[in-house]
């Protein structure tokens, strides 16, 4: 498929998203020819890829941040424009099967080995311990229906007036919109609950807490009208000001589907079908906030108000950490300007101890270019989360294309599991990464970095998708904390698995994280 093959409507409809013909073209040639997949040379693990901090550590590396934050713009950047649909699968599921109605039909099916139905009989046993159970009475109220007699012999009624659109249509909303936690007489969603956290970790000048969200067009009123419904109540109670935007996915990073046979996919009306290219595509987005210090964390991994002092601890620590090596690295970038020879040499011996640099053969005189072009990048610290079983994705020293090695954050979809040492390497792995991070995206001089120069472009993943009952592949983008973020300066710390309690399925509400317990 090349541009030739493009109609003028096809142009009109790629510059009407800002998308180039060259950017068209470059698609093409990946599904035509994908890159390699990720070449995994070993496991991160403590000491190797993954520093260790104790308690006292913790404390003292969290103290070092509360020094400095009040002097820094620092600001939260949390992706939220995912619908909660998956959240609710098993509960959709059970509303396409009509021969199960009461109760006892569900704990029938369970017993017998169905998981969908298992999960609807967990929903129903925890019913009362969910935050948005007040709303989902007063919904079913309205139609002359008691919550409680209907979850015994009307499960279906119970499960429309949930998530079906013209009741609480929870299953077509943002996660960060729904009911998650309960806090005495008040209800939080899990975007206010953001709004907490910020207050604990991500309090800067002024008192100034800066979030950002990334939402869906369709969504973001709703977003605004909830933050100017609790807003000065948090301030209040938190002693704190927020600022708070929102932006959206930008058309421009949709990409081309085409069809089993390499084909742009077309609609039914002729036209080309675009697709959201995956969370990576928001490295813009996080590139525009502006933050001198900025923390990243997924909308629904958010706890209770009993766990928030344990997840600001380790937040704050990853923070001093990071600062630290802000510090070191902003150092060693004024020195080569400034200093000879010895200058140079400290700093490609901090690039390997810190972050695993291996200096290139070249002549004397290019070392100090080559220095300053890997001190010039955008730093994170990556909390990561330790697992006794096999977790999939997560750190790794991972090989480049020009030999290199670095660590990296790899997902399963990015490893050849057909190649038996590449699997035993990914199996290997005893930590993931629960999307806990915290960036520096300007460089010594205070100038923001254009991240789309550290961007492994050839980490794309194609997913096999459909529309319209026909089969399409679809392009994804590296991933934002995966490939989008490949040439930056990365460090990975371990940080406790009760800082992690994200909400996957509706049921994770009753987990004790979730429900006030640790």
């Amino acid at each position: 498929m090349t541009l030739s093959d493009l109609s003028a409507a096809d142009v009109a409809d790629l510059d009407a998203r800002g998308i180039s013909p060259e950017t068209a073209a470059a698609q093409f040639r990946l599904y035509a020819q994908p890159p390699p997949p990720a070449r995994l040379v070993r496991a991160c693990t403590p000491g190797d890829g993954i520093r260790c901090l104790g308690e006292e550590q913790a404390h003292g590396y969290a103290s070092r941040y509360d020094e400095q934050a009040r002097s820094l713009a620092v600001a939260k950047f949390i992706p939220a424009s995912g619908a909660a649909s998956r959240m609710f699968r098993a509960l959709l599921a059970a509303l396409e099967s009509p021969a199960l109605r009461m109760r006892a039909d569900f704990e029938a099916s369970a017993a017998a080995g169905d998981a969908d139905a298992r999960a609807v009989v967990e929903f129903l046993t925890g019913l009362r311990r969910f935050a948005f159970y007040p709303a989902l009475a007063a919904e079913l109220s309205r139609d002359g229906i008691e919550i409680d007699a209907a979850a015994v012999s009307n499960v279906p009624a119970v499960l429309s007036a949930l998530l079906e659109d013209g009741a609480l249509s929870y299953a077509s909303l943002p996660k960060g919109l729904l009911a998650f936690h309960g806090h005495g007489a008040h209800i939080r969603t899990a975007f206010e609950e953001h709004l907490a956290e910020a207050a604990a970790y991500a309090r800067g000048a002024g008192d100034l807490c800066r979030l950002h969200f990334t939402v869906s067009s369709e969504h973001e009123g709703r977003f605004r009208g909830l933050l100017a419904s609790v807003q000065a109540r948090y301030e209040e109670h938190y002693g704190v000001r927020y600022e708070v935007e929102f932006s959206h996915q930008k058309p421009s990073t949709d990409t081309i589907a085409v069809d089993p046979q390499g084909r742009p996919f077309r609609s039914k009306n002729g036209r080309l079908l675009f697709r959201p290219a995956g969370h990576g595509a928001l490295i813009e987005n996080l590139g525009e906030v502006g933050a001198e210090l900025l923390f990243v964390k997924n909308i629904d991994n958010v706890a209770a108000e009993a766990l928030l002092p344990l997840t600001a601890l380790w937040k704050r620590a990853l923070a001093g950490v990071l600062l630290e090596l802000r510090g070191e690295v902003f150092a060693h970038r004024r020195a080569i300007e400034t200093g000879g020879s010895a200058a140079v040499t400290a700093a490609l011996e901090f690039l390997r101890k810190q972050f695993g640099f291996e200096t290139p053969e070249a002549a004397p005189h290019e070392l100090a270019t080559i220095a300053a072009g890997a001190l010039d990048r955008p730093l994170r610290a990556c909390g990561m989360v330790s697992s006794d079983s096999d977790p999939g994705g997560g750190p790794f020293w991972v090989a480049d294309r020009s030999g290199g090695v670095s660590v990296q954050v790899v997902e399963t979809s990015q490893v050849d599991r057909s190649d038996p040492a590449q699997k035993a390497i990914l199996a290997s792995a005893r930590h993931f990464n629960p999307v806990d991070l915290v960036c520096v995206i300007r460089d010594w001089k205070g100038r923001p970095f254009d991240l789309s120069h550290f961007i492994d472009h050839q980490a794309v993943f194609i997913a096999e998708k459909s529309q319209d009952g026909r089969p399409l592949r679809s392009l994804e983008r590296p991933g934002l904390w995966n490939g989008a973020m490949a040439g930056w300066n990365s460090v990975f710390v371990e940080v406790p698995a009760a800082t992690f309690n994200p909400v996957k399925t509706v049921n994770d509400l009753l987990l004790p994280a979730h429900q006030g317990g640790g």
